[in-house]
């Protein structure tokens, strides 16, 4: 195909048409093409060569998938790694990009940094290039759609665009494209279940002063009876369905026909979309900036808040039932494999009213496995859980009242003193996020030091984030916000969600985190200004088997304690007389 077309090199983005970080089948392109499974890379293929870009948190599984496939992997934020424009400025004169499932913005930047490399190029923009080649090609995925009414979201559909419609007036726009899918569910008050583990709706949405168009039936037409229902309610408050098919076709009509100033966010919408909407309505006529709907879906209201308490209450008690089967178990002699632990796990969270499923593949991992932050963990052949050492386990779950996230790593037997010491330091850095004070106007990336500081003093570090922010019955991850090292100007405030979850990772020997989910609050205003803390709304307790008392702090200690007394208080009453009791011993004073 390649020299067919001419092009030096082509060039994969792990995302989608919607700027998603988790995708459905059909956009798994990089994964057909090289097996790498992770959720966050870019894959250049020239005629001679092919090399993956991904992130620390992939670095040991990528090594492993592309092992024996002639990719090479370049590790992302590692000295001495060259970068994919600098590569490709070396190598290519036309380089094809699918620019349907890759951004504006990420176009944009692949040309500027070829041009800072001393380079030039010519970017063909090539939509869909694999389905030439992909047998087999799974479809555009199409599942029911349900709605969610305005006491279960806090707010209404109508509401929630009138508050777009001002913002298109004070920004003098006549329309917004709207791509990402999280994005469209919070504003029209919809779900659905078009891509694993996010309850999403696989669709395009426009609005404009005088209307809302949602381009998401399928291409047959045909419509099951219970998403019908869902687009008779959405119709009845004046948005107009449309064939997800058809978004540039019909919009592109729509400019020519009318001129109009037209809001797209280039880090979400796709390279493809924005060229034609350019040509269709000009390119003075394009309003490039950031997508409001992402910071106001970040700021949970009062129902929503209300609605991740009790999430996590529920989704607590599942770790707790969990995590006192797997302790017998193991103590038992019975076999149990990391698979049969994440099974369980997932069955104690289908047992809760109101679950819809889990938030993110389970990642249950023994011993070295751990190491992986984002482990996989295999159905056949996955590791025996024995009666020494430590297991983590990262897993949330999603509920019509809240989404959840949570990890826990707990001794499964004797632990050596090198696995006790990173344990308690990796506790320390999540208790000293979970206890800041901080001014309004702080910024995630001002509080990660905070997590790190006491690995740090041990010389020791993390490649992955601290903290990313948590849906309301939506993706597991999604910003503006953030916690991590990387600069992101994005003040916390109050109402925002976000995970608190530092880690230690070695190689071939174990990988420990801790992660609570924190609830940003106001706490205090006075003259020198107003102050902000966390919540910590997880409540499962924190193992303290393994903690040095010597590392920590007679504060630590008090915040500890404080918190598995918490923990206990609340859960116990909802537990079975053996599982309370269990948690009794678990969360007695250190």
């Amino acid at each position: 195909m390649m020299s067919a077309n001419g092009w030096d090199a082509v060039i994969f983005s792990s995302s989608d048409p919607h700027g998603s970080e988790y995708t459905a089948a059909r956009w798994k392109q990089i994964e057909w093409l090289s097996g790498f499974t992770g959720e966050a890379g870019d894959l250049a293929v020239t005629m001679d060569e092919a090399g993956l870009w991904t992130d620390s948190r992939f670095f040991i599984q990528a090594d492993r998938q592309l092992e024996g496939t002639g990719v090479e992997l370049h590790r992302m934020g590692m000295s001495g790694t060259v970068s994919l424009p600098e590569w490709l400025s070396e190598r290519a004169g036309t380089v094809a990009v699918d620019g349907l499932c890759t951004t504006r913005a990420a176009v944009s930047g692949l040309e500027s940094g070829i041009c800072a490399a001393g380079s030039s190029c010519r970017i063909a923009d090539v939509p869909d290039l694999l389905s030439g080649l992909w047998t087999g090609r799974p479809p555009v995925p199409s599942m029911p759609v349900m709605t969610l009414s305005e006491e279960t979201v806090g707010k209404s559909r109508y509401d929630k665009l009138t508050d777009l419609r001002k913002f298109l007036l004070l920004n003098g726009c006549d329309g917004i494209i709207i791509p990402a899918l999280d994005e469209i569910a919070w504003l029209l008050n919809v779900r659905g279940e078009d891509i694993e583990y996010n309850p999403y709706v696989i669709s395009y949405l426009f609005v404009s002063q005088n209307e809302t168009v949602w381009f998401v039936k399928k291409d047959d037409g045909t419509v099951d009876p219970d998403t019908a229902d869902s687009f008779r309610e959405l119709e009845a408050d004046g948005v107009s369905i449309m064939p997800y098919a058809a978004v540039n076709e019909i919009l592109s009509e729509i400019f020519k026909a009318e001129e109009m100033k037209v809001f797209m966010d280039p880090r979400i919408v796709s390279h493809t979309l924005y060229k034609d909407i350019s040509e269709a309505v000009g390119e003075d006529n394009i309003i490039a900036g950031r997508s409001p709907v992402s910071l106001w879906k970040a700021v949970k209201n009062s129902v929503e808040i209300e609605g991740m308490r009790e999430a996590f209450f529920e989704d607590g008690l599942a770790m707790e039932k969990f995590l006192f089967w797997l302790e017998s178990e193991v103590a038992s002699g019975r076999p149990v494999t990391e698979w049969d632990a994440s099974v369980k796990l997932t069955s104690l969270r289908a047992g809760i009213s109101g679950y819809r499923g889990d938030s993110f593949a389970n990642i249950s991992a023994y011993g070295a496995n751990a190491a992986l932050p984002h482990y996989s963990t295999p159905e056949t052949g996955s590791a025996v859980i024995r009666p020494r050492g430590l297991y983590l386990v990262d897993s949330g779950g999603q509920y019509v009242f809240g989404t959840t996230d949570i990890t826990r790593t707990v001794p499964v037997g004797e632990c050596g003193y090198l696995e006790k010491e990173d344990y308690t330091l990796v506790l320390k850095g999540m208790i000293a996020l979970s206890a800041a004070v901080f001014p309004k106007g702080t910024a995630g990336c001002q509080l990660d030091a905070l997590a790190r500081m006491p690995l740090w003093r041990s010389l020791r570090n993390y490649g992955h984030g601290t903290g990313h922010g948590l849906g309301f019955y939506l993706g597991v991850h999604e910003g503006p916000q953030d916690i991590r090292q990387n600069f992101n100007s994005q003040p916390l405030l109050p109402g925002m969600i976000t995970s608190d979850e530092p880690g230690m990772y070695r190689e071939g020997m174990h990988g420990i985190r801790h992660e609570n989910i924190l609830l940003c609050r106001p706490l205090a205003d006075n003259g020198f200004g107003e102050w902000l803390c966390f919540d910590t709304l997880t409540l499962c307790h924190i193992d303290t088997s393994p903690v040095i008392r010597e590392l920590m702090t007679a504060d630590e200690t008090e915040w500890l304690n404080a918190y598995n007394r918490r923990v206990f208080e609340t859960l116990s009453p909802s537990l079975d007389p053996e599982t309370s009791a269990w948690l009794r011993s678990k969360t007695l004073p250190l």
